[in-house]
């Protein structure tokens, strides 16, 4: 018996031992075991990539799946009867992989919200129908790909179709096996996505849900802050020249535009523009010319005027917003108590675009970063100050996470001092577009080269779907796409048009924005809140105490400045390019890019540095001397900005000499002048002074600059000690004198007399 047991033992270790670390599947490529790995997320690109290994676990990848084409990405009822998919598998592994089969699986409809939400984070089970695996290639050694079609019934035999017999959200699944050198046959890549079905080709159709939905587009015109400054004969200077590439042919900018013009024919009450005035300003100044930080002349200057033409053209009698300017982030804004950046941020894109595009945007209207405020800035964003002429906002774009106590989709009203509307963002459709929680929210799709055709359309398109075929009723759908969505051009242009193949079907309306922001709320009682990941997601308290210091200087440096006359600038002329500098600096676009903010934050110091070094103390050709204790120091002060500046001249404490009050001076535009500064000279000899010039609140101007004063006098105070110990010297030796005369006249009260002297004895 115990020789059994120990053979039982051994017999089971050695299989344990041999057993393949992958899953494996049987002989029969048609029937599969275990996963080696989930399938990539929905939320990802149509691309698998290497996962993450569990903790103490190396994940090793074999194959990856790139698919180019899904045909068709909407079906309905005259659509196509197969499913079509193209693309390519690649080995990128470190061995040979053989027998490579793929097949296209689906799995139950998807029927609720709730199931829905759960697809687009994790990949649901598509398991449920599995047709026979076709061969893609023999084999693929490590490097090589191959390319494939695949073309499957939606209708027929479970094992030669998908089996779609009635209109549903389908989660679909591209899976690829094969057979890794030293491995046994396994599922080595997988691609997990979702297909609406609306009607059924040759079959069942969806009916309508009600009254139609309520369909409103929001398309973002944005970008991450590159303007620096704005230089002479009319040229600016850019961080990169990475908008050259966005603006041309195939470009993001471009793609952005372009669908945003194919759909406007038939979507034009239901779109609606919301620009960045910074990224405007920005093309407009590349329009004229510009440079490149350290790498010379701009190369886009011809596909920026062709790019802000056609805007300038599409935009004309259209619905547009304005984001805050430099798509500032309010919340930071709010907390760093930079409460006229925060007003400069929302009023003066308004004016800008319009002045841009002869349009005018929707007024009073704010759509902050990931479409939440907390209180106190809703508070401060809503009340009127009549003496800035500032209205306040009267109106709100919000994600739903950013209410409380607003039930349905419709528009509801926000109680307080100063009502206001909020308009809730459809969440669902909006955070398909912008991908995993696990991806950052401020961009979506194309993160890295090879990634060009994100599944975050495809499954944003397949909830759209459900939003307007099963839900309906009438419902609120505004659809927000990420801030600087990075969606390729094939990809914005078919959800646009399952957009609009739903309005054509009566499966929903078109909504303009503006009705919906001048509607009368039903609900008035709603109240803001502020998700605590919301909060997790703002620009950093450093980055925020940066841009604080730099508006305190700034603030103090236009306090001391005045406009010499009409044909001189104004102090605004110099300011203003810095506060939008600054608001550049806290953009919303650097949340979870501390590093982006960092440089920011450095050229807005930078730029705010050459202005005040405009104003300082020239360095003296040779040493100064003073002919008297009491001589002031001659100090050249000068001023190369074009307005009138107030300064104080301030003098470091310096061994040997004592400052003397001087009263502030006035430095003309472009001007120079020689102040005499009085100063006490207490001893002879040479001294190094620190010199500087600051504003009266005490901004530093300029360097500090060391003079090398010499003087060979003597000071007031130290005159006055010499004469008075001379005086006292002269007292008392006229005294000591006086005495000694007196005692030698005998007229001395206390000199001895003749008969009180003993004499002295002789020795004799």
């Amino acid at each position: 018996m115990r020789k059994l047991v120990c053979t039982a033992a051994v017999a089971a270790f050695m299989l344990t031992a041999a057993a393949p670390a992958l899953a494996v599947e049987q002989d029969q490529p048609d029937q599969v075991d275990a996963l080696p790995f989930m399938p990539a997320p929905a939320t990802q690109v149509w691309a698998t990539r290497t996962l993450a290994a569990q903790p103490g676990q190396q994940q090793q990848t074999f194959l990856r799946l790139d698919i180019a084409q899904l045909t068709p990405r909407f079906v309905t009822t005259d659509s196509p009867a197969t499913v079509k998919i193209t693309g390519k598998i690649v080995n990128i592994g470190d061995r040979k992989v053989s027998d490579i089969v793929l097949r296209l699986e689906r799995g139950e409809p998807l029927d609720t919200e709730d199931d829905l939400r759960k697809a687009l984070k994790e990949p649901a089970a598509a398991e449920a129908v599995q047709p026979r695996f076709t061969k893609v290639s023999d084999a693929l050694e490590p490097g090589q790909q191959t390319d494939f079609t695949l073309e499957v019934p939606l209708r027929g035999d479970q094992m030669t179709s998908l089996a779609v017999e009635k209109p549903g959200i389908y989660p679909i699944l591209a899976n690829v096996n094969g057979k890794p050198d030293y491995g046994g046959q396994a599922r080595l890549a997988a691609l997990s996505t979702l297909l609406p079905v609306l009607g059924v080709p040759g079959g069942e159709t969806k009916g309508k849900a009600g009254a139609p939905a309520k369909l409103t587009v929001l398309w973002p015109i944005s970008d991450r802050p590159r303007l620096v400054r704005f230089v002479e004969d009319g040229k600016s200077e850019l961080t990169d020249d990475e908008l050259a590439t966005s603006l041309s042919v195939n470009g993001r900018l471009y793609g952005l535009l372009q669908a945003y013009e194919q759909a406007i024919p038939s979507m034009s009450t239901a779109m609606c523009l919301a620009i960045d005035p910074d990224l405007l300003r920005t093309v407009q100044a590349m329009s004229k010319g510009y440079e490149v930080r350290g790498g010379g002349e701009g190369k886009g200057q011809v596909e920026a005027k062709l790019w802000l033409d056609r805007l300038n053209f599409a935009v004309k009698g259209r619905c547009v917003v304005a984001l805050p300017y430099a798509d500032a982030d309010l919340v930071a804004l709010n907390r760093a108590k930079l409460a006229n950046m925060r007003a400069l941020a929302v009023t003066d894109g308004p004016k800008l675009i319009q002045d841009v595009l002869s349009v005018r945007p929707l007024p009073d209207l704010v759509w902050p970063e990931d479409g939440v405020l907390d209180q106190p800035t809703f508070n401060e964003l809503v009340t009127p100050l009549p003496d800035k002429k500032y209205t306040g906002v009267k109106s709100v774009l919000l994600d739903p996470t950013g209410l409380a106590d607003a039930p349905g989709t419709a528009p509801v009203g926000i109680a307080g001092e100063h009502p206001v509307t909020a308009v809730k963002i459809d969440s669902m459709v909006s955070d398909a577009l912008q991908g995993s929680d696990s991806r950052p929210r401020t961009l979506s799709g194309v993160t890295a080269p090879f990634e060009n055709q994100p599944v975050s359309v495809q499954n944003a398109l397949a909830v759209l779907v459900f939003r307007a075929g099963w839900q309906g009723d009438g419902r609120n759908v505004v659809v927000a796409p990420p801030r600087r969505w990075n969606a390729p051009l094939p990809e914005m242009t078919e959800f646009l048009t399952a957009a609009q193949k739903l309005l054509a079907g009566g499966y929903a309306a078109q909504t303009g924005l503006e009705e919906l922001t001048s509607a009368t709320p039903t609900v008035t009682n709603a109240k803001i809140t502020y998700p605590p990941e919301a909060g997790a997601r703002e620009i950093s308290p450093v980055i925020a105490d940066s841009v604080t210091t730099q508006s305190v200087e700034l603030n103090g440096l236009v306090a001391a400045m005045q406009q010499e006359d009409s044909e001189h600038a104004s102090p605004s002329d110099l300011a203003d390019p810095l506060w939008l500098g600054l608001l550049r600096a806290i953009s919303g676009a650097w949340r979870s890019n501390e590093q982006g903010a960092r440089s920011a934050a450095e050229i807005s110091q930078g730029e705010l540095n050459q202005l005040t070094g405009m104003i300082g103390v020239t360095q003296p050709n040779s040493p100064i001397l003073l002919g008297s204790g009491d001589s002031p120091i001659p100090v050249t002060i000068t001023n190369k900005l074009d307005v009138r500046v107030t300064v104080r001249i301030e003098l470091a404490d310096t061994p040997g000499i004592r400052k003397l009050d001087l009263a502030d001076q006035v430095l003309p535009a472009r001007g120079e002048r020689v102040v005499r500064v009085p100063v006490e000279v207490l001893r002879s000899g040479r001294f190094p002074v620190n010199v500087r010039l600051t504003t009266p609140e005490g901004v530093a101007l300029g360097d500090a600059v060391k003079l090398e004063v010499s003087s060979s006098a003597y000071g007031t105070i130290t005159v006055i000690i010499t004469v008075i110990a001379g005086i006292a010297l002269v007292l008392l030796s006229g005294r000591r004198i006086y005495k000694r005369v007196r005692a030698r006249n005998g007229e001395g009260g206390d000199a001895p007399t003749i008969e009180n002297v003993t004499p002295e004895k002789s020795s004799a």
